[in-house]
């Protein structure tokens, strides 16, 4: 008998007891299904514990090691783990930029998570629960994106064209100014999302315009948006 892993199509990775007999393979018992390494680890450590009973030849030296990963795997919650790849990678350029100096916890969440894991506003409180032990209710995004709107923006905005325009070498001799339209799967329309010409050829679902405003090499200057009847 051995242990085989699987990846599944939904990302996660099966572990099983494997036999081969007659050579042919069979699958004796699904350990259990994980997407993260700790939990690909433990079932692992289930499985050569398994085949042991299965054999009927339990180890005369049980490993330390194996019952210590055990006991600190079961001990662990989603609040205890944390992803910290894209907050090394992304929070380092975020702050290079400058929007460090933005006092706002959820706007460098929301930045960085949409960098790393651009999902929608629910998925992403899922995951800033799940890697980052963040509890936030989609209900404050939505706040929040308000509040970033309505006080928020000229400071982003001058952060941005700071950054451009040293980046450029403090020279801005060309911009450039585009815009694109992002539909809404919803059937009615408010003061903000109305039905227009869709880039997307969405007639009948209401939209909004979007305006960038970069430099050379598309490094960002400013932005807006319209409602989506707006004639480009």
């Amino acid at each position: 008998m051995f242990i085989r892993e699987k990846k599944n199509r939904s990302g996660s990775v099966s572990v099983q007891i494997i036999s081969k007999s007659h050579g042919r393979y069979k699958v004796l018992k699904t350990v259990g299904c994980g997407t993260m390494r700790h939990e690909i680890i433990r079932l692992r450590t289930l499985a050569r514990q398994e085949i042991e009973r299965m054999e009927s030849q339990p180890s005369l030296f049980p490993s330390e090691s194996d019952e210590l990963v055990e006991q600190a795997f079961s001990s662990l919650y989603n609040s205890n783990i944390r992803t910290v790849g894209p907050e090394l990678v992304f929070g380092r350029i975020y702050d290079h930029i400058g929007f460090g100096c933005i006092k706002e916890d959820l706007f460098r969440h929301l930045v960085i998570s949409r960098l790393a894991f651009p999902l929608s506003k629910l998925k992403t409180t899922e995951y800033l629960y799940r890697y980052q032990g963040e509890t936030i209710n989609v209900d404050s995004i939505y706040r929040f994106l308000d509040k970033l709107n309505d006080t928020l923006k000229p400071t982003v905005e001058q952060i941005a064209f700071i950054h451009t325009r040293r980046t450029l070498g403090d020279g801005i001799s060309v911009v450039f100014y585009d815009i694109t339209t992002l539909y809404f799967e919803a059937s009615d329309e408010d003061d903000l999302r109305k039905t227009g010409f869709s880039k997307d050829g969405k007639h009948s679902n209401p939209q909004i315009f979007i305006g960038l405003l970069v430099g050379s090499r598309g490094y960002a200057i400013g932005y807006d948006i319209f409602e989506g009847n707006t004639i480009p």
